[in-house]
């Protein structure tokens, strides 16, 4: 299983879109290890002081594929889901200063929680999506698909052009571009779709 993510895809107003568009995608990966499922509470990295949260929708391949077009890419989706894209920033900014790769500060164990999945079925319209982070109770993310650079059927293209695509990939397709920010340990994060609480975990 693959698990991608994408930086930078979004914008706070729909018409700064066209001016983001360069056709450069940021894609980088995460491995198998630094996810965490069924709501298990994360345990705070110890060799970081800066760990920042970004909430993601998550979407799940649900077909092999590759050099998928753009028109076709919806149907290789088969579910939906929301997770946390965590970066240990200090370690990312050192090595991203001697332009090192991104692994560390970005795979590390615990550094993609995500929730369960919802069948693709369950949403009308996949480019007016609603998704939110509350972290102790206070709304910190809020977010819509209508506000992404590149969408869910730019984003499969693109990268299956470079790779195969199996079914349970995953890919994380950005974050919201305002309410990121550190977490520290102890915080309480619920991450929700359409008013659904589906992510609901601490960190210790």
């Amino acid at each position: 299983m693959k698990i991608l993510a994408i930086g930078k895809n979004y914008v706070n107003d729909v018409t700064e879109i066209f001016s983001n568009k360069n056709g450069q995608q940021i894609i980088f990966s995460k491995p198998e290890s630094s996810l965490v499922t069924n709501n298990k509470n994360v345990e705070y990295p110890d060799f970081t002081s800066n760990l920042i949260y970004e909430a993601e929708l998550v979407i799940k391949i649900g077909k092999k594929g590759k050099k998928i077009s753009e028109s076709d890419a919806v149907s290789y989706i088969s579910e939906i889901g929301i997770g946390i894209d965590y970066t240990a920033k200090d370690i990312f900014d050192a090595s991203r200063e001697g332009k090192g790769p991104w692994d560390l500060g970005k795979g590390f164990d615990g550094a993609a929680p995500i929730s369960s999945f919802k069948n693709i079925s369950n949403f009308k319209d996949i480019t007016n999506i609603n998704f939110g982070l509350k972290i102790n109770g206070k709304e910190m993310q809020k977010g819509n698909t209508s506000l992404m650079i590149y969408n869910f059927s730019e984003i499969i293209a693109f990268v299956s052009k470079f790779m195969t695509l199996e079914p349970g990939d995953l890919i994380f397709t950005g974050t919201p571009a305002h309410g990121t920010g550190k977490i520290l340990k102890g915080d309480h994060l619920q991450a929700s779709i359409e008013g659904e609480l589906l992510l609901d975990f601490k960190m210790v």
